[in-house]
């Protein structure tokens, strides 16, 4: 593995969230470069990695109070009106350098914890709006066992497909079935962009459905610019 192209590959990574350097999970998740590929003969350490790419060692993490993170998270939902989906935390972060890392919130516990946890910060500081937004404590409940195997099939793809001038954002399991399909039901065949794998296919649909809702067609399909095209490939994997 060349140093370079680790450092170049990090460099990218923070310039998409806002100047803050990728955590060693989200590298490899991004760019496929796996730690036994720069340890222990390019670095010693992950942090040995981003100061070398320019980052202090301030700079490597930050560390949010608990109401801190609350807050933030608050205000998201004040934001976009609902509990925000593990890709909003996602997004958010990239454009927002004062926003938590979704690790930050999964510090607190499981999602259920998480919302109890926002339930009540928002009562002691009485912000009725919010917790109009919230579940109720019986739908934010602990959810049932999910076996290994059920949790594998759970996993699929969103993905962008062009045909003619129109663009298809959808989700399936299999994207070449998927191809398939729609190429016998329209008069263009359809041709794959870009596909997004994750365990939460309609939420990140219906994110980028949100997106692009002013440029929507008939159904799933949308008018796009080469920079919404842009913003779409540069997410490649949300688990």
């Amino acid at each position: 593995m060349d140093k370079r192209h680790v450092i170049a590959e990090i460099k990218r990574l923070a310039s998409m969230s806002g100047g803050r350097p990728p955590g060693r999970e989200r590298f490899e998740k991004e760019t496929g470069i796996r730690q036994g590929e720069w340890y222990p003969h390019l670095w010693l350490r992950w942090g040995d990695a981003l100061q070398e790419a320019g980052f202090a060692p301030n700079e490597l993490a930050r560390k949010f109070d608990r109401s801190v993170v609350l807050q933030k998270y608050v205000s998201l939902i004040r934001e976009l009106g609902h509990v925000p989906l593990h890709a909003e935390l996602r997004v958010k972060a990239r454009s927002d350098p004062s926003f938590p890392s979704h690790s930050v919130f999964s510090g607190i516990g499981s999602k259920t914890a998480l919302l109890t946890a926002v339930r009540e910060y928002c009562k002691e500081n009485q912000f009725a709006d919010v917790l109009s937004l919230l579940p109720s404590e019986q739908e934010a409940g602990p959810q049932p066992y999910i076996k290994e195997k059920e949790k594998k099939a759970l996993t699929g793809y969103v993905y962008l497909m062009k045909s003619g001038r129109h663009f298809k954002i959808g989700r399936t399991n299999s994207i070449g079935r998927r191809e398939w399909e729609l190429g016998i039901k329209i008069p263009i065949p359809p041709s794959t962009l870009h596909a997004i794998e994750t365990d939460d296919p309609i939420g990140v649909e219906a994110y980028w459905h949100r997106r692009f809702a002013d440029k929507r067609g008939e159904g799933e399909w949308f008018n796009l610019l080469p920079v919404d095209i842009a913003a779409f490939k540069k997410w490649r994997k949300i688990a």
